[in-house]
């Protein structure tokens, strides 16, 4: 049994690693409530300009967007990782990487080649280990995403695909579900579709207010239920510019998904250690009282047979 003068140390030791946890429990919880403010701050423009690539989708027959056009063979793949800069947080990143890493597997195996864009420092640091092809990264975010800092890393993949240098692009992040609940998900971003757009191009026309003029396009309703806009200058210019904006816009929700994932799962990790580090405190403070009653008694043994020998 270690002696009392080692387990106070270890006990002190254990208590000093129990208020840090402590601490990092309650900022992951203020910076988790500020994230998830964020999260739902930026789905109102995101429906919007999804609704208006829907309906984009359907319109100017006499001009598609390469982001619309499916590729009849698909040789090479995009997969942009979103991931943290930091760790301590459970298993966000390992989950995601996990999935990651089984999809390129089955890529691979399929005969495609695949090219890696990183946001987020563990992602980057992990695709560098097993040797991806890495052709951007971001790293350093801080805890509030900056859709310019994004737009170069997003670029890179966009102008890949549109060169024809990938055929599809995916992208892989941590989904906020709940507090204690998020779950890694790949989701396609290109070429889009009606399943990603959430089109249906049978949809019923609906008459849009004023505040749907974008980039001096106008809406109005076509017969049989199908939409058509009103280009200022030029359709071929507008339509380019929303779709990337579109692309932009699901990156960076995704970026504020996985910002929101990583401070819950922080929180909860945290929390987890400081209860650990709790029940770890109890069992060594009576492993103390053990071995501290164990020397009295000790002591007294020695007394009482030196007295008794003097006797």
């Amino acid at each position: 049994m270690a002696g009392s003068k080692e387990i106070r140390t270890k006990i002190k030791s254990v208590e000093n690693t129990r208020k840090i946890t402590k601490a990092m429990e309650m900022v992951a919880a203020s910076k988790m409530r500020k994230a998830q403010e964020r999260m739902r701050a930026s789905r109102p423009y995101a429906e919007k300009i999804r609704n208006v690539a829907a309906h984009l989708s359907h319109a100017q027959a006499e001009y598609k967007h390469a982001f619309l056009i499916k590729r009849d063979v698909v040789k090479t793949v995009g997969l942009i990782v979103v991931s943290s800069d930091k760790g301590l947080c459970g298993g966000l990143n390992t989950n995601m990487l996990r999935l990651s890493v089984n999809q390129m597997k089955a890529w691979e195996a399929e005969g495609k080649k695949i090219a890696v864009s990183a946001i987020g420092n563990k992602g980057f640091g992990f695709m560098n280990r097993v040797g991806a092809n890495v052709k951007s990264h971001i790293t350093g975010m801080g805890d509030v995403p900056h859709l310019e800092k994004l737009i170069g890393t997003i670029k890179v993949m966009l102008d890949a695909y549109t060169s024809g240098e990938i055929d599809q692009l995916f992208i892989c992040y941590t989904k906020f579900i709940n507090t204690m609940k998020q779950e890694p998900v790949m989701q396609q971003l290109l070429p889009l579709n009606d399943e990603h757009l959430g089109a249906n191009p049978h949809q019923k026309a609906e008459a849009l207010s004023t505040s749907d003029v974008i980039k001096g396009a106008v809406n109005i309703g076509v017969a049989k239920g199908h939409w058509d806009y009103i280009y200022e200058p030029e359709a071929q210019p507008v339509i380019d510019e929303l779709m990337v904006r579109y692309i932009e816009s699901l990156v960076y929700n995704a970026v504020s998904e996985n910002m929101a994932s990583e401070q819950s799962s922080r929180m909860v990790a945290m929390k987890s250690a400081s209860d650990n580090a709790k029940n770890v405190i109890g069992e060594l403070k009576l492993v103390y009282n053990k071995a501290r009653q164990a020397a009295i008694t000790k002591e007294i043994s020695e007394i009482v047979g030196g007295a008794a020998a003097v006797a």
